[in-house]
């Protein structure tokens, strides 16, 4: 019985303890290009994803990402709006790093290496990953709500006008239907990417 009172609370205590381990890595973690053949990102990330299982290295390698960006495209004389990878040839990795899992990295299919001085790994700037919006922004605060007119401010559509049929707050995103080329087009748009017109 005794033995009983002296394990639980050891128990108790390692749980917490193991998810600060992870918690204080990922906040520890940041973020870096890897370079790919052009066409290949989508399999170097696919295949990064497999060598982080394959090597147990969730606690270093956290999130891998291909920027994509919605463009106005033409075609036989249709414009619809397409997402095109807004830096082809690069896939952005955010993790802690370290000379033990260079090799792993560097070696996985798809993957020609890291950008920075003679291949090594050169942390990201802050303005650099909050251009490329890697990070998913923390809950916002907004008074942008169903049905609101809303303008956009940045990327292929800047300056559309349309309206909100949505909207996630955890993950940042609206749902807007954007009236383009004499059509309602649904599109997802960023909380900061657009304003609330009165």
């Amino acid at each position: 019985m005794d033995e009983k009172e002296i394990v639980t609370p050891v128990e108790e205590q390692s749980a917490p303890q193991e998810k600060d381990a992870h918690e204080l890595a990922r906040e520890s973690a940041k973020w870096y290009v890897l370079h790919t053949p052009a066409g290949y990102e989508n399999v170097a990330k696919e295949n990064l994803e497999i060598v982080r299982d394959k090597y147990n290295l969730q606690d270093r390698v956290f999130d891998i990402i291909i920027p994509m960006e919605d463009v106005v495209e033409e075609k036989d004389g249709k414009r619809k709006i397409v997402s095109r990878k807004l830096m082809p040839t690069y896939i952005f990795v955010k993790m802690v790093y370290g000379d033990d899992i260079w090799h792993a990295i560097t070696r996985t299919r798809g993957i020609t290496g890291f950008t920075g001085p003679k291949g090594r790994p050169l942390p990201m700037r802050p303005e650099e990953i909050h251009k490329l919006r890697l990070e998913k922004p923390a809950v916002i605060d907004t008074d942008l709500h169903e049905n609101d007119k809303v303008e956009v401010l940045e990327g292929a559509l800047n300056g559309f006008v349309g309206t909100i049929v949505s909207v996630d707050l955890e993950a940042g995103k609206l749902r807007v239907m954007v009236e383009m080329f004499g059509r309602e087009t649904p599109v997802v748009l960023n909380l900061d990417q657009v304003r609330k017109i009165d």
